[in-house]
């Protein structure tokens, strides 16, 4: 009986996913759309193929991964360490509090005109778009966890002698906010492939450029090829920072 309730939750899900592709093929199959605006999904793999032999797909993921990877590692380092830092001094949080404010609202698109005049038709400015995506989910994450660290801890440790910031940071800061920090961390993984594809639109090397001009042609089956790329890449990197993520926090098991 338990395992039949262990599998009920799988054969759904494998069910969703039938139901899902029966649907979309038989939208274009059936002409409820045109195949030109919706590629029936039967037709994705042979598309695949011809850009994986052109090149033209490993050329894009390999683009698009350095951009993910550079700007992901350094707007995440910064959204925390930033966070954290405003977190723990009321100085600092009153000196940011309304610069924050001002900045938090505009979305990553809005940069890339100033990306473009700063860094050019260039990776940098991809990684630049991608840090600004990935930085306020980290900082907001961490600054909350920070605060919501509880103050009887911090008290135990200056009983204990850790007084220093520093003391402070490593002894009970982090230990108490690793947790919510690592669900902003996770987040942010999602966030910087939606910032990739923006990033890559206006002409810079990658899954996002690729994309464009297979639109532009109306090749909506590379369009798809390239949607689905992405995603299976989130699944890899998300599962194996989950993998990571519970290796990790195992002592708060």
């Amino acid at each position: 009986m338990k395992k039949a309730n262990k599998a009920r939750p799988l054969l759904l899900a494998i069910t969703g996913v039938v139901l899902f592709l029966a649907l979309w093929e038989a939208l274009p199959r059936f002409g409820l759309v045109k195949p030109m605006l919706l590629p029936p999904p039967s037709d994705i793999p042979a598309t695949f193929w011809r850009e994986v032999q052109s090149g033209a797909w490993l050329s894009a993921v390999q683009e698009s991964l350095k951009h993910y990877v550079t700007g992901l590692v350094l707007g995440s380092f910064l959204g925390v360490a930033l966070g954290v830092l405003t977190g723990m001094s009321r100085t600092l949080e009153d000196m940011t509090n309304w610069v924050v404010r001002l900045l938090r609202p505009i979305p990553g698109l809005a940069w890339v005109p100033f990306a473009i005049i700063w860094f050019g038709v260039s990776p940098a400015a991809a990684n630049f778009i991608i840090i600004i995506g990935v930085f306020w989910i980290n900082y907001f994450a961490a600054l909350g966890a920070v605060q919501a660290v509880d103050r009887d801890l911090i008290e135990l440790a200056n009983a204990f002698g850790h007084r220093s910031p520093v003391a402070r940071l490593f002894k009970v800061v982090l230990p108490a906010s690793i947790q919510p920090i690592m669900s902003g961390l996770r987040t942010g993984l999602g966030q910087a492939w939606m910032a990739v594809v923006a990033a890559e639109l206006f002409g810079v090397s990658g899954l996002g450029q690729r994309m464009m001009q297979a639109s532009s042609l109306l090749a909506t089956d590379i369009v798809v090829v390239y949607m689905i790329t992405m995603a299976v890449l989130y699944g890899i990197v998300d599962t194996s920072f989950v993998l990571v993520r519970d290796r990790l926090l195992a002592w708060k098991a």
